[in-house]
């Protein structure tokens, strides 16, 4: 392949692979790339590596240049990409950040089995929900609000949705960051990113977003599996999207603005969409306010689509929501910088880490991890797609030494969109997934086919390599039962 990777790749165990800086001049510190040799041909058919070590060329990264195992090539970053800077002399980007700003996933349990679930019942709550939650590019949702009032939510962000009626307290105990980032400023916001967000409030979006009701079908470790309240056989539901088109038109408007910083400051780039400014500049710190402002609104996003699932299976099982047990287990972000405290050449250190499709995974103990959940670690939620398992994880100590606390966040493409178009021609998914015994609602065929199990990595190998890595721990894995598709 013409764009194959033609660069150096050392074998450091048998989870870790390294770009040394020698590669390249311009690089100031190793690229490190969390796989095995299942995934190398993978990782090394495209380009993401050149991405990585691109990555390494920033003014003030610390340590390395990381990729997870599900990394594949994205817009300035590779998805899958994660790099930490010195606060006074680094930078931020959007571009290490992405479009669909807090693309995150939530996990809910219930206290259904999957012996309480016949095949017309699932059938019924797949129904309900897809009529409940709109999806599909462009769809707009059930909540009339005005400009003004979506400003309110780019700063009150899963807050605003619990005021508004849309869940409980509870949930935003359980959800990262409580649902509400600090420091977002709307009046930094453009028109057209509110002009986007205001219909969009509380919508699915297409793409690789979903809903997908679950069955827990293995426990590897009961005593994290105890303090989640999670037994095998027992039904979850999980909620994967993001800060839609608001988000998009943030990080766009972002990227216009910072390529104008990157001449102002003399910056040298490998890549235009590296696109940057330094983190205290004026421009790094608008640009930090509005992707907060993106956050917010994604984990309000997140927040009323719960309520709204809560309600299809209400509705359909003919029971209050209280006696369902439709607790929310976590919600994580997975496209975001934050300011976070970690250890760099023996000193505790204020730094900014960018997790571009990666997660946080931080260890037992951690001050920001929900009291309930201290003594185990954070809890990781990493999907599959449609027809593949998803997991619940935890992080770990490694995570935080190693990878400044950072995982996974999915399977990973192998193909891009226009080819699983391509290769699916003919192929009805709906119904091979049916065959599988899951059944799937889509706003289209075309998303099915784009979304098919065949364009990912094998979920099952990524998870196997963190937690072989030891920077996140198998809890349980999930299985599809029914799943909406935006």
């Amino acid at each position: 392949m013409a764009n194959s990777w033609k660069g150096p790749l050392i074998k450091i165990d048998d989870w870790r692979y390294k770009v040394p800086k020698s590669y390249r001049a311009d690089m100031r510190v190793d690229g490190i790339v969390y796989c095995d040799e299942r995934l190398l041909t993978h990782i090394k058919e495209e380009m993401a590596l050149e991405q990585v070590c691109n990555v390494a060329t920033l003014p003030g990264i610390l340590k390395y240049s990381l990729a997870m195992p599900d990394i594949h090539w994205g817009y300035g970053f590779a998805i899958g990409g994660v790099a930490a800077f010195d606060v006074k002399e680094g930078v931020i980007s959007p571009g290490g950040v992405g479009y669909d700003i807090n693309c995150g996933v939530r996990l809910l349990k219930t206290n259904l089995t999957i012996k309480d679930l016949k095949t017309e019942l699932l059938e019924q709550l797949v129904r309900s929900i897809f009529h409940n939650v709109p999806s599909g590019v462009g769809s707009t949702g059930k909540i009339r609000i005005s400009q003004r009032e979506v400003m309110e939510v780019l700063e009150k962000g899963a807050r605003w949705a619990y005021e508004k009626g849309f869940g409980t307290e509870r949930d935003l105990h359980f959800t990262e960051e409580n649902g509400q980032m600090k420091g977002a400023r709307p009046d930094l916001v453009s028109k057209r990113a509110l002009e986007r967000g205001t219909p969009q409030l509380g919508t699915l979006g297409a793409g690789n977003h979903f809903l997908e009701i679950q069955v827990i079908e293995e426990i590897y470790d009961e005593e994290s599996a105890k303090v989640f309240g999670l037994e095998k056989g027992m039904i979850t539901v999980m909620i994967h999207t993001g800060s839609r088109g608001l988000g998009y038109q943030i990080c766009d408007d972002a990227i216009r603005n910072l390529r104008k910083a990157v001449q102002k400051y003399g910056i040298h780039l490998p890549d235009q969409q590296l696109a940057c400014a330094p983190i205290e500049s004026p421009e790094g710190r608008e640009y930090y306010s509005v992707m907060v402002c993106a956050a917010n609104y994604a984990w309000a996003n997140r927040q009323c689509i719960t309520h709204w699932v809560r309600e299809a299976f209400s509705q359909v099982l003919k029971k209050p929501v209280e006696e369902l047990g439709m607790d929310l287990i976590y919600d994580v972000a997975h496209n975001i910088a934050k300011f976070e405290e970690h250890i760099v050449n023996g000193q505790k250190k204020l730094v900014c880490v960018h997790r571009k499709g990666a997660t946080r995974a931080f260890p037992p103990n951690h001050p920001q991890i929900p009291e309930e959940y201290r003594k185990i670690g954070q809890p990781v939620i990493i999907p599959g797609d449609m027809g593949t398992n998803s997991y619940l994880l935890v992080g770990t100590q490694k995570a935080f030494e190693e990878t400044f606390g950072s995982t996974c966040h999915g399977a990973g493409r192998v193909w891009s969109r226009e080819k699983a178009l391509r290769e699916t021609k003919n192929r009805d998914i709906a119904q091979e997934l049916r065959r599988k015994n899951i059944i799937v609602m889509a706003a289209s065929k075309e998303v099915l086919r784009e979304e098919v199990p065949d364009a990912y990595k094998d979920v099952d190998i990524v998870v196997d390599v963190c937690h072989n890595a030891g920077i996140s721990k198998r809890v349980c894995k999930m299985r599809p039962l029914g799943v909406v598709k935006g």
